[in-house]
């Protein structure tokens, strides 16, 4: 069962510890799950890592994570070529995909070479719930700041445009964030810019 509408849940967050775990996922993750109103069955999510460069150790993590939470977790690899041969049908089949954090620049050059924009609009627009952290939240919006290009922020601005909105995420735990956004947005490199606290997500 698909969400009623198109949705994205933005966040600066997603995962928590745990005991026996290298992570678990936060109520921030699950929110995202209960977003796409799946009943009944084990929610079909699928992780996109572009942004940490499809780290395989990581993805262990995430279906140890999902396996715990009751998912049916798939990895999207783009490195060093797709692992799902049909992209577009497989996100379309999903209730949840969540991207996550990193390089958001690299994030956007490899989705542009793989033509990843089209079959993520497309899944957005037939319910399938989008999200993710940092690089993951940031990606759905006009654009933002990152520190993809060295520890001085600067501007990335050819975010996927799914969402009419500058993104801010981090805003009260790395301390150039909040005073980078401010000045993009002053300057009109971002126009009107929603920003997320660790911890928090944003629903569209």
């Amino acid at each position: 069962m698909p969400a009623d509408q198109p949705t994205i849940l933005a966040t600066s967050g997603g995962y928590r510890a745990h005991e026996r775990l290298a992570l678990a996922f936060s109520p921030l993750f699950h929110h995202a799950v209960e977003l796409s109103g799946v009943h009944g069955r084990r929610p079909k999510v699928t992780y996109i890592g572009t942004a940490g460069g499809d780290q395989r150790h990581v993805n262990a993590m995430i279906h140890e994570a999902a396996r715990v939470a009751g998912f049916d977790m798939t990895c999207l690899d783009l490195f060093p070529m797709p692992n799902i041969e049909d992209i577009p049908g497989h996100l379309l089949e999903q209730d949840v995909i969540w991207v996550q954090g990193g390089s958001v620049a690299n994030l956007l050059a490899v989705w542009e070479v793989h033509g990843l924009a089209g079959p993520l609009r497309a899944a957005w627009r037939n319910g399938v719930v989008l999200s993710g952290v940092s690089a993951g939240s940031i990606c759905w919006f006009e654009g933002g700041c990152t520190d993809s290009f060295g520890p001085q922020l600067r501007a990335v601005t050819n975010g996927l445009g799914f969402l009419p909105y500058g993104n801010g995420v981090h805003y009260d735990s790395e301390e150039r964030r909040r005073p980078t956004i401010h000045a993009l947005v002053a300057d009109r490199t971002l126009g009107e810019t929603h920003c997320t606290d660790d911890g928090v997500g944003l629903v569209y």
